[in-house]
């Protein structure tokens, strides 16, 4: 094996539109296509393949890291071929290798076909934006495409701090500063807190992983920046939650009423595979208000759902079952795949069409 296989299984995962490449030792090179596994047609790896196809991407640095730590998170660009995300890590003391691609060409909203709200959402001054799921439902996408509108149309320093830096936008109307941490910044939370020095209009944390991050996004929201952040939860409940217990209980207040000032709306999303091919996004919508807020410093997260149901009209509020329902109804999605993806699935099947059970 060489560095030339592993630049032509990249190739294939573009050529097949796929959304990640896994090398694992005693087996075939795997790519997912439309959230399925699949085979390549090639001979099973071992560890010693994995190593000479994967370490001609790395620097000596970065080889030094991985053999301390036994992991290792990067991005690279393949010159005519595309922008990787990257995960080299250990299994049973062998090497192994996951590969994303990510879009040199920044998609817009509209190419997303998002909803119109997100347009507003992205207009705000200050405040906090949750995009969140699973690994994989294409939060740092949506993302992208948010801070692209804002490129188009504002005058804005962007300031994004990732592990690693996945899309890197040209400078349009507004200026980025892309820091990626363990090269430009030591963590998530100390490069909010420098941000505060660098005159941020924007601010896009990859991912809120601890308390301290958590806490400096939302102080960074307080203080007039807009902040952009992703959790890996499923609704817009679940994430109000994990928030909140990430803090002590003596702190919990405090945070709630934080949360109720701050935070502009949740996006909780998933991607569910098409009947004819592909997939599409499917996005709970949690958009901040009077009575949100109260709720959420009364300690009553657990009725938030039932308020998001309320003049969804005039919010631009829906939850996933009513966005499964519709997709069902156009026949886009199949009754198995809705449930399947649902986060309510008992809820789904008393509203889905009676011709779908």
């Amino acid at each position: 094996m060489s560095e030339h296989n592993l630049t032509q299984l990249l190739q294939d995962v573009i050529t097949h539109q796929a959304s990640d490449l896994h090398l694992i030792s005693r087996s075939k090179p795997l790519i997912r296509i439309d959230g399925k596994l699949e085979p390549v047609n090639a001979p099973e790896l071992s560890s010693k393949d994995i190593e000479e196809m994967c370490f001609p991407f790395i620097s000596e640095k970065q080889k030094k890291h991985f053999e301390d730590s036994y992991e290792l998170d990067f991005s690279f660009e393949l010159k005519g071929i595309g922008r990787f995300r990257v995960n080299y890590y250990h299994a049973l003391g062998e090497m192994c290798a996951a590969f994303r691609p990510i879009p040199i060409i920044i998609p817009s909203l509209d190419d997303l076909g998002a909803p119109e709200i997100y347009k507003k959402l992205i207009k705000r001054e200050k405040g906090i934006i949750l995009v969140t799921g699973p690994t994989g439902s294409g939060k740092s996408t949506t993302l992208a495409a948010m801070l692209n509108e804002i490129n188009e149309y504002e005058q804005k320093h962007i300031i994004t701090a990732e592990d690693p830096v996945e899309f890197v936008h040209t400078n349009k109307k507004s200026i980025f500063s892309h820091r990626e941490v363990g090269n430009d910044t030591a963590s998530f939370a100390s490069a909010l807190k420098y941000a505060m020095r660098q005159d941020p209009d924007v601010i896009l944390v990859g991912e809120m992983r601890d308390k301290e991050t958590i806490a400096a996004a939302l102080t960074a929201a307080e203080t007039g920046h807009l902040v952009f952040a992703t959790l890996h939860t499923n609704s817009a409940p679940s994430t109000l939650n994990r928030i909140i217990d990430v803090f002590p209980g003596e702190e919990q207040p405090q945070v709630r009423a934080m949360l109720s000032t701050s935070l502009v709306a949740v996006i909780a999303q998933s991607l569910v595979p098409k009947v004819r091919g592909g997939r599409i996004a499917t996005s709970e919508i949690m958009i901040m208000n009077h009575a949100i807020a109260n709720l959420i410093r009364d300690e009553k997260v657990h009725q938030i759902y039932s308020q998001m149901q309320l003049g969804q009209e005039e919010s631009g509020m829906q939850t996933q079952t009513q966005v499964l329902v519709s997709l069902l109804k156009q026949g886009i999605i199949s009754k198995e795949n809705a449930i399947q993806f649902s986060n309510r699935p008992d809820e789904l099947l008393k509203l889905m069409p009676g011709g779908f059970y």
